[in-house]
């Protein structure tokens, strides 16, 4: 298997997280997206949609969703499991970062490509040229803090989201509270659980130490 892969990029840095808490070691090869070079011919013949990261499977499949990946990561590699250690935490690891996602990265990634001048023309990724909305910027920042004040309640008397231990939707929670830092914003300070929760998980990923 070969990952393609910008660990700086909200996206790929969940895989990278994931991997390196699973301590599975793959080939990889960094696509340099400030430099787009996921736009090169060579790129688009193994992902079409311009998109990191991708995982070429051994039998050629690629799979190009942080979470397919990691699903399917977590299957073939079951120690240290990321999805919950049953059926119903599963679903639940799931659908947390489905909202996680759509109400948490979706926003930041609203308010960085609508108003970083380095997105002029691609307001959304892929290969489809999209102009930016700044308008979207301030829908963004209400969304953001919006979603925040949501996860302060999911979290609220508990150390994860799913479970007793480290899920992906923890990684995943972490990475947006990161991520919505390019835009100047961040957990807000009235949301204390969450900041512990913030704290706990890169504890967990060893990041206080690699810091």
């Amino acid at each position: 298997m070969k990952l393609y892969t910008f660990p700086l990029a909200p996206n790929p840095r969940r895989v990278e997280l994931f991997l390196q808490h699973k301590g599975i070691e793959l080939e990889k090869q960094e696509i340099n997206i400030r430099k787009l070079e996921q736009f090169s011919d060579e790129y688009k013949a193994i992902n079409p949609n311009s998109t990191v990261p991708a995982l070429v499977l051994d039998n050629g499949e690629v799979l190009s969703d942080a979470i397919s990946i990691c699903l399917y990561l977590d299957e073939l590699y079951p120690e240290k499991p990321l999805f919950g250690s049953s059926a119903l935490e599963k679903a639940q690891v799931i659908g947390l970062d489905h909202r996680i996602f759509t109400n948490g990265l979706i926003a930041v990634a609203e308010i960085y490509r609508n108003s970083n001048e380095m997105f002029v023309g691609r307001g959304l990724s892929g290969t489809q040229g999209v102009e930016q909305i700044p308008a979207l910027i301030e829908r963004g920042k209400a969304s953001l803090e919006r979603f925040f004040y949501d996860m302060e309640a999911a979290i609220a008397g508990k150390n994860y989201l799913v479970g007793s231990s480290l899920t992906l939707a923890d990684i995943d929670l972490l990475v947006i509270g990161d991520f919505s830092k390019w835009v100047k914003l961040g957990i807000p300070e009235d949301c204390p659980q969450l900041q512990q929760h913030y704290a706990r998980a890169a504890e967990d990923l060893g990041l206080n130490e690699s810091s």
